[in-house]
């Protein structure tokens, strides 16, 4: 059985972290498999959404911290080691955002520490009911510095602060106020329910999308008029797609449009 699978329905691409011994840790082997999925769907243009998904009763626990252990027996202590595992997992949250499709987590039982820094990462999330959320290095001196960063430009900072400083966990009922979570939704319907939102924005012209998702981030780090004179010129980039054209048309004319991509 492969670490991470991929299924592919339509333009839809759903990934599921396959180790669910290992609550689907993000062990060296999965880092590689997910980084090597993203380089493959960056250049797909047939998909339009991706779905992050796990096997078994997590999401996604965070690190391997056996694999974290042995590492720290080299020479050094494991320094070389620990900074080529935490570039690795930097590389790998950050492709999710230059990836040009959406990506939409679909978080069960925990995601916890860089698990839950993979849930922050992603574009949108649906989360089944009960799911538990933290950043819980702290616990056993490990502080979530890498974790911190997607967190933090997901929730309010002081309540991002009192997770990474507590360790606690939050519930689906918190994490959706905070903004870390898009829905909550019943288990047995959290298939049904993720799919049902990437096949709304899998409908969309996608060109328009990606265009749209390399806005969004962009202007997010610009100051207002900056952000105003980029998305100004991204509007003109956009305008000017022929299909975005026959989208417009299309409308007026109150008939579907006939989109090429």
């Amino acid at each position: 059985m492969p670490i991470l699978e991929r299924t592919d329905t339509g333009a839809i691409a759903r990934l599921t972290l396959n180790h669910p011994e290992k609550l689907n840790a993000l062990s060296d082997a999965m880092l590689a498999a997910l980084s090597d999925e993203f380089e493959a769907l960056a250049k797909d243009e047939s998909i339009r959404v991706i779905i992050i998904s796990g096997a078994g009763k997590a999401f996604c626990a965070g690190h391997d911290l056996k694999e974290m252990t042995q590492g720290r027996q080299a020479e050094d202590g494991g320094k070389a080691y620990f900074a080529d595992l935490f570039a690795r997992c930097t590389k790998v949250m950050t492709a999710i955002r230059n990836l040009p499709q959406p990506v939409i987590a679909q978080p069960h039982g925990i995601a916890t520490a860089a698990g839950c820094q993979l849930v922050a990462s992603c574009d949108m999330a649906v989360a089944a009911e009960g799911t538990r959320f933290g950043v819980n290095g702290v616990n056993i001196g490990l502080f979530c510095s890498t974790p911190m960063v997607a967190l933090s430009r997901n929730i309010p900072r002081k309540q991002a602060f009192e997770m990474l400083t507590t360790g606690e966990f939050i519930d689906t009922d918190r994490a959706l106020a905070l903004g870390l979570i898009n829905r909550a939704v019943p288990h047995d319907d959290l298939d049904e329910a993720t799919n049902q939102l990437a096949e709304t924005v899998a409908g969309k012209l996608g060109a328009a999308v990606r265009i749209g998702k390399r806005a969004f981030y962009d202007q997010l780090e610009m100051d207002l008029d900056q952000a105003y004179a980029h998305t100004g010129a991204v509007m003109v980039e956009n305008m000017l797609h022929r299909d975005t054209e026959e989208g417009i048309a299309a409308f007026l004319e109150k008939r579907p449009p006939e989109w090429t991509q």
